[in-house]
This record gives structure tokens, C-alpha cells and sequence, in this order.
């Protein structure tokens, strides 16, 4: 288990040139402390530059809060993109505060999260201190009161519901932990009118430039699956559970190009606000470092001028770990089209449909593990072997033998999964690219991957990873440029035969 530390702030120089030029590109990866004023805030914070020897820097909010600081009003702390070197990967401290980020503390004590994470709960807290300035419970709980400032600042919501919403049970208690946190209380920041949005409660999902959305969507629209969701070029739109009280979304940029994402939620219950907003940006992989990534794969021949081509490159998440895992079975050795239909089918005969329409084109719940353990999916066209491969993942899920808890190493996430029938080490690295997040996740023996590695000429799978391996820990984000560069190539006219033209297909 790797727990090297890794440098949690850039050097000193970058901060302070960062903060003067409040260069977005460093939004969230630090925090800016005035002792003179007592307030924290972002790099990008439009309030003038305090006096170099009054400023302090710190690797996360929870860190300035521990330190006695309150967070800005003007630049709003909260608003800030999460910082994914600590969010993803290997490291302790990334699937600890992935735990976190699920809201695992909010029901369990520290002893648990520890043990999720294999350390005791004395050696987590240290480690936190060390990276993050703050031990976890303080990461936790400033977490939920910075959504609750959101919450707000950006919403009309009651604000019995924002302690719900922000993970608190008791309003006193809520009361008492924003108060101290922000030195004012919670109804102080309720002075300004909010703008009507009908039945939608907006929030918004700021992001580290560059951001390609348009890239995402791209990709989500040739997989869409009519009913559960719907992608156009301006957003993504979909509907979420429980069937008995559905809610809807539907995502789209920010006007004005803000560097953020507008959320427009439909009769979401407070509970789910937090877990909706969370999962959303994994998903949209929202707290991305474009410069980190980068500066690694930038110095890899292949993907050198794919980065500067597509410098905003994400990678593009799934809502839930099931759904991506029936999508990737039903992907294997066919095209993207054809495993869109068999997938639709599976939705129409064996999803849940809703009472009545959540909006326009929503009208159904994909299947749970439960349904398709017991379906004959060969009855919608499902081959023998992959309707068998499905029921068996179904049952897995349900038995426990196998899950998508996203603090899980990835080689242990892989062995697990490869160990079911029908599943390889393609479609287990494929699953942990998209319902994980995970972003070293890389199927090396992907054919297409290997020829535009290859620039043409397709690597073996051993090349490929002895090749990749300058690429950790982002090679997801590799595979992602390399799939693109393919996509957008000119296609000859097609010169094989049936049966090599199937095998030459990426299952993406």
C-alpha cells in the first residue's frame, strides 16, 4: 500500500503568482488565508491583493478552517473544484476522502473509515494532517458546511432542509457548526432574494480549465440510452430513482463561459441533494488537474500533440457501476451502435417504468441487479454466452462477491471481476475507468488502443503496457486521447473482411 507523501501545495512562487494573476488553472488545488481579515479564499478571488506577509497558503479548505479562518463571501470557497490528486488513485489519503466524499463519517466513526482504507484509525489521521492539513473529521465536516453555504447562497431552500441536505441531523447542531465555521449565522446569508426557477433547484458544479464538455456529451449522446437518459450538444438530462418518488436532472454550462456547470435538479428529496452533486461530479469529472496530467503524458510522443488538440480532455464517468458494467458486456467485440440496442431493449422489457413521466423522453429506471438476475435476455437478443455473463454479474453483485466501492485498489477491483465468467481484464479495466473513475484504469489488449499507440501499426499488448507505464498514474486519460484521435481520423474505404472488421472494433 503506497503511502509516500507527495507534495500537497505547489511551491511558494507558483502560489503567489497563481493568487496575483487568479489564474483558474490552480482553482481549488490551494486556498489563500489573510491573517489580517481572518478570511480564506480561492486563487481566483476577485477581492484586491492582500500584503504578501499577511497571506497564507494551505493545501485544502478543511486545513484554513482548522486554522481559525472563515471562508470568503465574495469568491465562495465552496464553489471551488475538488482537487483529484487527492481524490483518485492509490494513495490512503485519495480513498479515504473518497469514502468521505460518499458520506461514509456521516454514519460511521473513524475506526471504520480506517479500516476500509487497511490502516488504523491513529496512522489516517496523521496522514491527513500531513497532506491535507486537517485530520478527517474536519475534511468531513467542512465538506458539509461548505454545500450548506451553497445551498444558501444559491437556492431558496428552507434551511431545515439545507442541515438535511448538508448531512446533519440535528438543526441546533447545524446551527452551531455554521456559526462558528462562517461567524455569522445560517439565515444571515438568506438577506438577498433568489431569482425564480420554477420547480428546478439549481446549483452550480465548478470545474478546473480547460474543460471540453462538448467532448463529454459527444460521447455520452452515442451511448444514451432512450428513456433513462437523454443527450443533445447542449446537456445531459436524466432521471434517477426511487420509482415510487422520481427525480429528474439536467446538466448544461454555465452561461457567460464561467468556468462551471449548471444543475437543474427536479424533485430531489434534500437527502439526495449531496450524494446527486457528488456522483455528478465523478461522472463529469469535474475535479480533474488538466495540468497535472499533462505534465505527464506531454512527454509521451503518441499523446503530445493529442494534448494540445484537445487540451481539455475528461473522462467521461457512468451513473451507476451495474448499468456501466451490462453496457461493457453488451460492448464486447461489437460496435458502439449495436450494444446502444441491445442495451435499450434490456431497458424497455426489463426496466421499471415510472407512474408517469419525469419529463420529456424520461420515463424508466434502468434494471436492477435483482431483475436481470433472473431475465432471459436472450429473448431481446442477447447471445447465450453474454446473457449468461450478465446473470452471473447480477448475482455476484447481489452475493457480494463482487462491487463498485470506489476506494478499492484497482488491481484488486480487476481481480475480482476477471475472476467471474466472461469477464476479461478489457471489460474490468473499462468498468473502472467509467463507473470508478479510476484514472490509471488501461486495457492494454484493446485493438484500436494499440494501433493508435502504434501510430498505425498495432503494439502487442505487452508493448502497449511496457509503454504506458511513463503514463501513470493518468493512463485513462491516455486511452481517452488515443480512442479519440481514431474517431476523429479520416476512415478508409473498408478492405477486409467481415470477420476482421469485427474483430478490429474497439468495444468502447
Amino acid at each position: 500500500m503506497d503511502t509516500t507523501a507527495t507534495p500537497d501545495l505547489p511551491d511558494p512562487r507558483t502560489c503567489e503568482q497563481a493568487r496575483l494573476s487568479r489564474d483558474a488553472r490552480f482553482d481549488g488545488l490551494f486556498f489563500t488565508a489573510v491573517t489580517s481579515t481572518g478570511i480564506y479564499c480561492r486563487p481566483v478571488c476577485p477581492a484586491p491583493s492582500p500584503k504578501p506577509r499577511n497571506v497564507r497558503y494551505y493545501a485544502s479548505a478543511a486545513a484554513a478552517e482548522a486554522a481559525g479562518f472563515r471562508p470568503c463571501l465574495r469568491c465562495r470557497p465552496e464553489l471551488a473544484p475538488g482537487n483529484a490528486a487527492w481524490r483518485h488513485g492509490e494513495h490512503v489519503v485519495a480513498r479515504a476522502l473518497t469514502l468521505i466524499d460518499e458520506g461514509l463519517l456521516a454514519e460511521q466513526p473513524l475506526d471504520t473509515l480506517a479500516a476500509r482504507v487497511g490502516v488504523g484509525a491513529r496512522q489516517l489521521r496523521r496522514l491527513f494532517v500531513e497532506h491535507l492539513g486537517a485530520p478527517p473529521i474536519d475534511v468531513h465536516t467542512t465538506r458539509r458546511l461548505l454545500f450548506a453555504k451553497q445551498l444558501l447562497t444559491e437556492t431558496a431552500l428552507p434551511v431545515t432542509e439545507v442541515a438535511l441536505a448538508s448531512g446533519f441531523r440535528s438543526l441546533r447542531r447545524f446551527h452551531a457548526a455554521f456559526a462558528q465555521a462562517n461567524r455569522i449565522p445560517p439565515r444571515e446569508l438568506r438577506r438577498t432574494p433568489h431569482a425564480a426557477t420554477g420547480d428546478a433547484l439549481v446549483l452550480r458544479l465548478g470545474y478546473r480549465p480547460p474543460y471540453d464538455f462538448a467532448a463529454l456529451l459527444a460521447f455520452l449522446r452515442n451511448r444514451a440510452l432512450p428513456g433513462v437518459e437523454s443527450v443533445d450538444e447542449h446537456g445531459y438530462a436524466r432521471v434517477f430513482g426511487p420509482a415510487e418518488a422520481p427525480g429528474w436532472l439536467h446538466l448544461t454550462a454555465w452561461p457567460n463561459g464561467e468556468h462551471a456547470l449548471k444543475l437543474a435538479l427536479h424533485g430531489a428529496s434534500p437527502a439526495q441533494l449531496l450524494p446527486v452533486v457528488t456522483r455528478l461530479r465523478r461522472m463529469f469529472d469535474l475535479d480533474a488537474d488538466p495540468q497535472a496530467i499533462a505534465g505527464v503524458l506531454g512527454a509521451a510522443p503518441a499523446l503530445k500533440p493529442l494534448l494540445r488538440q484537445h487540451p481539455g480532455q475528461r473522462l467521461p464517468g457512468g451513473w451507476d457501476g451495474f448499468e456501466i458494467a451490462v453496457r461493457a458486456v453488451l460492448g464486447q467485440q461489437v460496435s458502439v451502435a449495436a450494444a446502444r440496442t441491445l442495451a435499450s431493449r434490456i431497458v424497455h422489457r426489463y426496466g421499471q417504468p415510472l407512474a408517469a413521466p419525469a419529463a420529456a423522453g424520461l420515463e424508466r429506471l434502468f434494471p436492477t441487479p435483482e431483475r436481470l438476475a433472473e431475465a432471459d435476455l436472450r429473448e431481446v437478443g442477447v447471445t447465450t454466452a453474454r446473457a449468461a455473463t450478465l446473470r452471473g454479474i447480477a448475482q455476484a453483485l447481489l452475493d457480494g462477491r463482487i462491487d463498485f466501492r470506489a476506494e478499492q485498489p484497482l488491481d484488486a477491483f480487476v481481480a475480482h471481476w476477471v475472476a467471474l465468467p466472461g469477464i476479461g481484464e478489457w471489460t474490468a479495466h473499462y468498468m473502472a475507468m467509467r463507473a470508478l473513475g479510476h484514472p490509471d484504469a488501461f486495457p492494454a489488449a484493446d485493438l484500436i488502443l494499440r494501433r493508435a499507440a502504434g501510430q498505425g501499426t498495432a503494439l502487442s499488448t505487452r508493448a502497449l503496457a511496457a509503454l504506458a507505464e511513463a503514463w501513470r498514474p493518468w493512463r485513462a486519460y491516455a486511452v481517452m486521447h488515443l480512442w479519440r484521435s481514431v474517431a476523429a481520423a479520416p476512415r478508409p474505404e473498408p478492405k477486409q473482411s467481415k470477420a476482421a472488421q469485427s474483430a478490429a472494433r474497439s468495444p468502447q
